[in-house]
């Protein structure tokens, strides 16, 4: 498998946000070109094919949406516990003082780069998980990410 690191860490699957979404928003379009053309077809018709394509672009975005949260809720605990093993004592009580965001950044530095960058994110206020990532010197990879 490549090696991870912040270049390549973002995980497309080609068949959901291409060619799924991509139909999602062409159906969008074009029913919205019959709402509004009238392609002689009834109006009723024509307002609920739109509303209901636009239900279908909801129901894929909260479809993705919802287990990435989830998803996240869980890298935080995750990473609270890893922290509560790995940082000195000096820094433990302040894993409370990490923000969700932080968590999410700090998860891909190696257990050795940890408790330093996890200094200089509390110390320098650093809120940005991108901003964070590109800190990372040692990528620790996580291939199951959705």
């Amino acid at each position: 498998m490549e090696e991870q690191n912040y270049a390549n860490h973002r995980k497309l699957v080609p068949g959901f946000h291409f060619v799924t979404v991509g139909l999602l928003v062409l159906n969008i379009i074009w029913t919205a070109y019959r709402l509004f053309s009238g392609a002689g077809i009834p109006l009723p018709d024509r307002v609920m094919a739109f509303v209901l394509a636009v239900a279908l672009g909801l129901l894929a975005w909260y479809s993705r949406i919802f287990p990435l949260r989830v998803q996240d809720r869980v890298i935080r605990l995750e990473e609270r516990l890893r922290l509560e093993q790995i940082l000195p004592a000096d820094l433990r009580p302040r894993i409370g003082e990490l923000r969700p965001r932080q968590l999410l950044g700090l998860r891909f530095a190696s257990d050795e780069e940890l408790p330093v960058l996890a200094r200089k994110v509390l110390d320098e206020r650093i809120a940005s998980a991108d901003e964070i990532k590109k800190l990372v010197r040692t990528w620790r990879a996580d291939h199951l990410r959705a």
